[in-house]
């Protein structure tokens, strides 16, 4: 299974580059949700689903994409 990396830089499917900040749980029912920080712009910060953060593109709906997934690790912290 794949992992997300904190601090680590990625880049959406889409191209642009988002920073993890760290990894959050839902106080009534565990989820984990990654919570992330654009990295263009104002900066917003943005929280999605562990699970959908970490899926396969969507081929049927993008098929000329170049990314396997999603969001895709392009640099990691030294941590």
């Amino acid at each position: 299974m794949r992992e997300v990396k904190v601090h680590g830089v990625y880049r959406h499917f889409k191209g642009r580059f988002y920073i993890v900040e760290g990894i959050a749980r839902h106080s009534e029912d565990g989820t984990a949700y990654v919570v992330y920080r654009q990295l263009y712009g104002e900066g917003g910060l943005w929280v999605r689903p562990l699970e959908m953060f970490l899926e396969p593109v969507d081929r049927a709906k993008y098929p000329d994409c170049l990314q396997e997934y999603r969001f895709e690790l392009v640099e990691a912290s030294p941590d």
